[in-house]
């Protein structure tokens, strides 16, 4: 008996030096990112290592932009398809977290029952299935974690997301943000994704296209892919484009 509690003791100090520790390292990183945009990210160099495995040459096309020179039209089109209590909320959004739980229980059951496409929490939206993660936590696993599935992961991204929220501004994480996610093959960033599908400049975009652009979001390279599946991403454009005037933004963006 002696010997569980032993071992459940030495497990919890290993969990608490272990936080510790990232603390210690992650602290200074999102501090940092308040005047510093990052040179390059997790996500980014993934992609590189998957194309020189492939025996390709790596693409990066990546403009960063301030905040101020990114169409309030996306920045509110983003919001709406990703995370729309953003503005709100301190990293974490437990309605949605309750949502998408409740969500796969529903599918599990369904599975139980019958095979077929699941439909989303959203009733009447085909095509609009949005996840439980905030677009803080998005941004925590884009710079600096992998797209491992597990509860480790999971836990980093928590604790990223929460120093992250603590240090720094809704405007400053959603410029970060709005600047590095992956918007197509080696397209990274509004500007970029703006001038590759849209020839103009991510300042420039109305409602519309902005709607287009942030239905892109969840999987821009294969599912919603405008030039591989057009239908499904003009069907939540139309989505965005009806939730966006709802849409809270955070204090001094568009």
């Amino acid at each position: 008996m002696l010997r569980i509690i032993r071992y459940i003791f030495y497990a919890f100090a290993g969990l608490l030096l272990g936080g510790l520790l990232f603390e210690a390292v992650m602290l200074p990183r999102a501090a940092e990112l308040k005047d510093q945009n990052p040179a390059t990210t997790s996500m980014i160099e993934t992609r590189i290592r998957e194309a020189q495995r492939s025996g390709v040459q790596p693409k990066r096309v990546q403009i960063w932009v301030p905040l101020e020179r990114i169409s309030p039209q996306l920045q509110r089109a983003v919001i709406a398809g990703e995370d729309d209590n953003f503005a709100t909320h301190h990293g974490f959004d437990y309605d949605a977290i309750q949502r998408a739980w409740d969500q796969a229980q529903k599918e599990a059951d369904k599975e139980a029952k019958q095979e077929g496409e699941s439909d989303s929490w959203l009733p009447n939206l085909p095509d609009f299935k949005r996840g439980a993660s905030t677009i803080s936590q998005q941004l925590a696993k884009n710079l600096y974690l992998s797209s491992e599935r597990s509860f480790f992961r999971k836990g980093q991204e928590a604790l990223i997301t929460y120093f992250m929220e603590r240090n720094l501004s809704k405007r400053r994480i959603l410029e970060i943000y709005l600047n590095v996610i992956e918007w197509g093959d080696g397209i990274y960033g509004a500007e970029a994704a703006s001038q590759y599908y849209l020839h103009k400049s991510a300042a420039n975009l109305n409602a519309r296209e902005g709607a287009f652009l942030s239905a892109m979001i969840p999987n821009p390279r294969t599912v919603f892919n405008p030039q591989v599946n057009p239908k499904r991403v003009a069907r939540r454009q139309r989505i965005i484009l009806k939730l966006m005037p709802a849409v809270k933004m955070p204090a001094g963006t568009g």
